[in-house]
């Protein structure tokens, strides 16, 4: 079976200014989902998705292919990511390319790696769709909002219930999607009514939206990776 890995990297950013292509412990943070994706030995073709000229420069030279530029409709604030693979699903048709699987791919996800991509992938034998997925570190159960400056319990009837009794619930880890063209073309989607999970722990996934995400991001990295701290601390 043929498949295809597209990173989605537009140019424009509001809360972080070229975070595409921001420097992230030493690299371009786009860099971790390129590399992840041609380590991982699963693709056919590892592509970058994108408007811009400078992203798609640094993307080829890292390796990945960019085939075609993303329109104006898709690179907006509001295009979501469906919208984004069935453009780059229809381009690689047009060409006279398809695919059997693919992997949508975020490109400020530098805790993923190749293993991980392997693992989703293989779950495609049996299920149309896979999503990776952390569990909440605290009961959303317990959860309260302020309504009238009061604190107010949204579930007030799991007020007394043991912690290991509530069921746990989990959150896209803003990763990456993997799917079954097929499922996806009939769905326009990849939240498919077969979607399985990939659940991973809190120590490999950290959203990066503002400025102090990305200070986070990176010291957790750096934890995780010592041997890159000790390399670039001698270095200075």
């Amino acid at each position: 079976m043929s498949s295809l890995a597209m990173i989605t990297a537009r140019g424009g950013s509001k809360r972080i200014p070229r975070k595409n292509i921001q420097e992230f412990c030493g690299k371009p943070i786009l860099l971790y989902s390129i590399e992840a994706a041609l380590c991982s030995g699963v693709f056919d073709e590892v592509m970058v998705s994108t408007d811009n000229a400078e992203i798609a420069a640094l993307a080829r030279r890292s390796g990945a292919a960019v085939p075609f530029l993303r329109s104006e409709k898709t690179a907006g604030d509001y295009a979501s990511t469906d919208e984004v693979i069935a453009e780059v699903l229809d381009r690689y048709a047009q060409e006279g390319r398809r695919f059997d699987r693919f992997a949508c791919l975020y490109p400020t996800a530098p805790f993923l790696t190749p293993a991980r991509l392997r693992e989703a992938m293989a779950l495609l034998d049996a299920h149309e769709s896979v999503m990776p997925v952390v569990a909440y570190s605290y009961p959303p159960q317990r959860s309260v909002v302020i309504r009238e400056g009061r604190l107010v319990r949204c579930f007030p009837e799991y007020l007394n219930a043991r912690s290991q009794d509530l069921e746990r619930f989990y959150h896209d880890c803003g990763q990456f999607y993997c799917c079954r063209t097929e499922a996806f073309l009939r769905d326009l989607t990849t939240d498919v009514e077969d979607l399985a999970p990939l659940i991973l722990g809190e120590q490999e996934v950290q959203d990066i939206d503002t400025p102090e995400d990305w200070r986070i991001a990176e010291e957790k990295y750096r934890r995780l990776h010592p041997a890159f701290d000790a390399a670039h601390s001698s270095d200075a």
